[in-house]
């Protein structure tokens, strides 16, 4: 199969993929770490306006650290934007046009018009344009390939105790977007009306949501996000005709209850079986970029695309409007 990034920057088979971080707050560390031990890649730098904060992390994993990321991008294939994000079209549009695959931190950009220029001019570069929802790559998650047939209902509570990072966007693209990509990736069709409500309890913007969201299947979701909560919660349940499944985000479990279906009979309910899983701890944010790094090197669509990306924003923004 071909190598995708030979096509952009001349880079020959066998050559390490060069990679570089833009924004090393808390999450910017994090990839760092991740691309530092992948095989294959050089991590080239590290970048922040914070010439501090950006040598820290840099010292940490072993590479130069830089406060503008226009200085290397003649010496990179691939980079990850985590960045606020207001910053993520400019520093997006910027890297795409000089041949860099991205993957950039969700949400994919502050406008709708932003998110189609990027998707554009990644689609016209033959360039990898991923966004960085990481509920896709929890095995939990993935667990549900093959098991979902038609859903009619999903419930989603993700709360959180509050954190002053993020807090430059409402509740909604901070924290239920996450719910809200999941949802759309499971249904597979078009919301077809939206009702929400919401208030602001710790910060200046929304804190806390509840949306429910019709799709044109006659699926129902309703989804909550909270980051002013005491304890942690995300979870989802879907029901559909044959099943009630219930899923852990945080704990990694999976419990199917089926009508005459295998595993263990429930006590008190006759003809039901439950069937349990759980999963290992694995690190999401590993997978997310070593799928990232692959999709460059072989082609193919990401896990989670630009398209994906802006249709998250979309509904997200509905939700907004509807506050």
């Amino acid at each position: 199969m071909a190598i995708k990034f030979s096509r952009n920057k001349g880079s020959e088979e066998g050559k390490p993929l060069r990679a570089a971080v833009i924004g090393t707050g808390y999450l910017g560390r994090f990839h760092a770490q991740k691309y530092a031990a992948i095989k294959g890649v050089e991590l080239v730098a590290i970048v922040d306006i914070d010439s501090k904060q950006a040598n820290s992390v840099a010292n940490e994993v072993g590479c130069r650290a830089v406060t503008d990321y226009r200085e290397i991008l003649d010496e990179i294939d691939l980079a990850s934007i985590v960045v606020p994000t207001d910053l993520h079209f400019d520093i997006a549009k910027e890297c795409l046009q000089n041949n860099c695959h991205l993957l950039v931190e969700k949400p994919i950009t502050q406008t709708i018009d932003e998110a189609e220029e990027l998707i554009s001019i990644a689609r016209e570069n033959d360039l990898v344009l991923q966004v960085g929802h990481l509920e896709r790559f929890n095995p939990a998650i993935m667990a549900l390939d093959g098991v979902l047939k038609n859903p009619t209902f999903i419930e989603c509570q993700r709360m959180a105790p509050f954190k002053t990072r993020g807090t430059e966007v409402n509740v909604v693209l901070d924290l239920m977007i996450h719910d809200i990509d999941i949802i759309l990736s499971l249904i597979g069709a078009d919301v077809s009306q939206i009702n929400s409500v919401g208030g602001s309890v710790l910060s200046d913007e929304v804190d806390i949501a509840n949306a429910r969201l019709q799709f044109e299947t006659g699926c129902v979701a309703n989804v909550t996000a909270s980051r002013a909560s005491r304890d942690t919660v995300r979870k989802i349940r879907i029901f559909q005709p044959d099943a009630y499944i219930s899923v852990d985000y945080q704990d990694r479990k999976i419990a199917i209850y089926r009508l005459k279906g295998g595993g263990m009979p429930v006590p008190g309910l006759p003809n039901v079986t439950m069937e349990h899983k759980k999963f290992k701890q694995g690190d999401p944010l590993m997978t997310e970029i070593e799928s990232f790094v692959k999709t460059v090197r072989e082609g193919g669509q990401p896990v989670v695309s630009g398209e994906d990306g802006k249709r998250a924003l979309e509904v997200a923004m509905q939700i907004n409007e509807k506050l």
